[in-house]
């Protein structure tokens, strides 16, 4: 589990540049606005699959890393399953780090 990851996460939180909710991420990448999607690996199947196939078909770029209590952590909230990163540099800089591990 990467600090410096979920440092890069709650500084796109504060800085209002992601999405979460399984049913917002999933708007989002339908409107091309997610450029990066992170699932909790604790998320239920059906979330899961339905945020993947979506992703897969939008050829949106996903990560299932931590549980929901870390990802909620790391934004500052209560316990989240998706989070959609929809600012390029921050969804770069968090791939970089998602792919170095």
């Amino acid at each position: 589990m990467s600090e410096r990851l979920l440092q890069i996460l709650g500084l796109a939180a504060r800085a209002r540049k992601i999405v979460t909710g399984e049913e917002l991420v999933v708007n989002q990448i339908r409107t091309n606005k997610a450029k990066l999607v992170l699932l909790a690996n604790d998320a239920s199947k059906n979330s899961s699959k339905k945020i993947q196939d979506k992703c897969t078909y939008y050829n949106v770029e996903y990560h299932v890393f931590g549980d929901r209590y870390q990802l909620g952590t790391a934004i500052g909230k209560e316990a989240r399953v998706a989070i959609a990163i929809v600012d390029s540099g921050f969804a770069k800089k968090i791939s970089s780090l998602l792919n170095e591990n």
